[in-house]
């Protein structure tokens, strides 16, 4: 059925316009969704919005760079302006520095603590507030496998996905009783514009690959997917969970 998740006439805020974000914004147009897609980049939001165009469906952009509290809560305003209140919320920002805990700058630390952490938190707060008041909404948070797994020369990656996935846990926990659910997205390795030059050094793809019981790597749209049906009232009963897309990377 092609109405199955019954998301057509939605609102949706996703912010992050690279590979997650722009499949899971493409996903979610797909269904119906009217969507307000938010990065820095003014490109990436044109890419994703050129697709949707192709694929018959429309989304709204907004650039911004959204590494203060004040910037993601007139993000929201505008939204609101632009769209109304949005029923879904998607958190698709992120990225990680991959070097040894002793080899780090405080401004490693400090930079991916803001950008991947303190950004779902104001951005969550505000979104949120609407959705507590409107006494519905879904939120997804993308996370990663490092939330769980120790892998070396992750930490302040690692350490932001496992707070992102707590505070998941908490803002689900708080606002449950409001008609809100709140659950996050766990990739594994999956083939992005971000993850492909690491991928490409040294044979990582093929290591990484052999730690993947399902012996190959994921796709964005696969991560999508997750998202889509989270976003979903089918999932309506489904709050403060970490679903992990990863070929089965965190039994191993």
């Amino acid at each position: 059925m092609a109405d199955w998740l019954a998301l057509a006439g939605r609102r949706a805020l996703v912010v992050g316009a690279g590979g997650l974000g722009g499949a899971s914004a493409l996903s979610l147009a797909a269904q119906g969704v009217s969507v307000v897609l938010v990065d820095v980049d003014e490109g990436n939001l044109e890419s994703v919005a050129t697709a949707a165009k192709e694929n018959g469906a429309a989304l709204g952009t907004i650039v911004a760079d959204l590494r203060s509290a004040a910037s993601c809560r007139a993000v929201v305003a505008e939204t609101v302006r632009l769209a109304g209140p949005p029923e879904i919320f998607v958190h698709a920002i992120g990225r990680n520095v991959r070097r040894p805990v002793l080899d780090l700058g405080d401004g490693d630390w400090e930079e991916l603590v803001q950008l991947n952490l303190s950004t779902a938190y104001w951005l969550g707060q505000a979104v949120g507030r609407l959705m507590v008041q409107a006494r519905y909404g879904r939120m997804v948070f993308v996370s990663s496998v490092s939330g769980l797994l120790a892998h070396p020369d992750h930490a302040p990656y690692a350490a932001t996905k496992g707070g992102l996935n707590q505070l998941c846990r908490v803002m689900a926990r708080e606002w449950a009783p409001h008609g809100v659910t709140v659950n996050a997205v766990a990739p594994g390795y999956i083939e992005t514009d971000l993850t492909k030059d690491h991928l490409d050094k040294e044979g990582n793809r093929a290591t990484l690959t052999s730690l993947v019981p399902s012996q190959r790597l994921g796709v964005p749209e696969e991560v999508a997917d997750a998202v889509t049906f989270l976003a979903s009232d089918r999932a309506g009963f489904i709050t403060g969970h970490v679903l992990y897309v990863d070929g089965g990377r965190v039994l191993v």
